[in-house]
This record gives structure tokens, C-alpha cells and sequence, in this order.
């Protein structure tokens, strides 16, 4: 599903229209962004929880080469599904009911 598709379906779920939906999207998105940028963590009920982590610096070997090199410490997304989308994609994603 790409972008267009899912602020179709958003629209057509919620009866606002495509401009109204896409633009509840752009907020959300951003107030999120907002968020990680000053590193809070934003949990989303039923779904799971978006968070920044440090990732510590590392040896890293070029498999090419064998030359080794230091990664320096980074900030990455992590995210941590709720315990009912990992049982759902567990199933295969199908609705037993």
C-alpha cells in the first residue's frame, strides 16, 4: 500500500475527505518527529511503541578488504510492536473470528 492508497482508505474509513486525512497524517507525523527529536518516546495503543535509541560505537570488518573500522555511536529509530500485532503476525495476519 503506498501513500496515496492509505489516505484513500483512511478517508474512506473515517468519512473525511482525502485533503482533510492527508493532513491529520502530516500532523501526526510530525508531532512525532517533534517527539524523537527530544527523545521521548511515543507509544501508539494497540500498536506499539516508537522510540530512540543510542546505538554504542562498534568495531566494524569490511568483508572485502578484512580492513576493520570504528563506527561512531549513533541515534536510530527502534520500535516495539504491542503484544497483539506480534500475535497477529504470528497467525500470518489472519482474522480468526
Amino acid at each position: 500500500m503506498n501513500n496515496k492508497e492509505f489516505i484513500a482508505a483512511l478517508a474512506a474509513r473515517t468519512g473525511y475527505t482525502q485533503d482533510e486525512s492527508q493532513k491529520m497524517v502530516k500532523t501526526i507525523v510530525d508531532m512525532m518527529g517533534k517527539s524523537f527529536e527530544t527523545g521521548e518516546p511515543v507509544p501508539v495503543i494497540g500498536f506499539g511503541t516508537f522510540e530512540v535509541k543510542k546505538r554504542l560505537e562498534r568495531v566494524m570488518v569490511n568483508p572485502s578488504t578484512g580492513l576493520r573500522m570504528l563506527v561512531p555511536p549513533k541515534l536510530v529509530l527502534n520500535f516495539k510492536p504491542a503484544a497483539t500485532i506480534k500475535g497477529h503476525i504470528r497467525k500470518g495476519g489472519q482474522d480468526n473470528g
